[in-house]
């Protein structure tokens, strides 16, 4: 059974919203390449560790916003996407501006687990934003789900997911990401949404100053827009980092 879609707007801000109240996303009618949410910028901070990522995995579609900022800043990265409704990927298209480029967009009608669970390509960042109309993930919170991820990722690749803090199983999901990727794993500080972003990487070491950090959130800034600035102020509060540095 296909889910209901409802799209509003209010403010110049539109929104994708499934039978409930729950947003699955949202595009500013004047800047609809820009990340509206806040949780969807602080998926991005994993571009402040990889430079530019040239093969990205995205599970849930929502309102494209995550797609449409990776297709528009950087050119030559090759997206697949797998969202499991047809009837999102048809508002997304239809409302929220998402490109028709099979040649750089690899739009993929399906279940986000079984393709990670199933595929054998290797991807430098991989972002999981995928919720049913309840706000359940189902298997994308399961750890053989997370750790197909991390089989899938390069040598230098990273795995974002959206958590929610107000889920029963916000603690147990963050666990299981640990568990896949050996520790590896950070969750940042809850949005004021209430979505946590978690990020963990499996490859090369990682171990970056907040500076050089503060550094490549000013040059992303300047690049794409992007604050991060915020995200970075967050971690350092939260001293979720010893002595100033990521390690992972």
């Amino acid at each position: 059974m296909t889910t209901p879609i409802d799209i509003r707007e209010e403010a110049g801000v539109r929104t994708l919203l499934f039978s409930s109240e729950w947003i699955q996303g949202a595009m500013r009618i004047a800047r609809p390449w820009n990340l509206e949410l806040e949780y969807t910028r602080e998926m991005m901070a994993a571009l402040l560790l990889c430079d530019a990522p040239r093969k990205v995995l995205l599970i849930g579609l929502g309102a494209a916003s995550l797609t449409k900022f990776l297709y528009r800043h950087y050119p030559l990265a090759h997206l697949t996407v797998v969202e499991i409704e047809p009837s999102v990927v048809a508002a997304a298209r239809q409302f929220f501006k998402l490109p028709e480029d099979p040649k750089r967009i690899n739009l993929i009608i399906g279940d986000g687990a079984e393709y990670t669970l199933n595929s054998s390509k290797k991807f430098d960042l991989i972002l999981v934003d995928g919720f049913d109309e309840k706000a359940r993930t189902g298997a994308l919170e399961t750890l053989p789900f997370y750790q197909a991820c991390r089989n899938r990722l390069s040598d230098d690749g990273i795995m974002v997911a959206n958590l929610l803090t107000r889920s029963r199983g916000f603690k147990a999901s963050a666990a299981r990401i640990a568990e896949a990727f050996e520790d590896r794993a950070l969750v940042f500080p809850s949005c004021e949404s209430g979505n946590a972003v978690a990020l963990a990487v499996a490859g090369y070491p990682i171990e970056i100053s907040f500076s050089d950090l503060k550094e490549n959130a000013l040059a992303l800034k300047e690049a794409t827009g992007l604050n991060l600035l915020p995200t970075l102020a967050r971690l350092a509060q939260a001293k979720t980092c010893l002595n100033d540095t990521l390690v992972m």
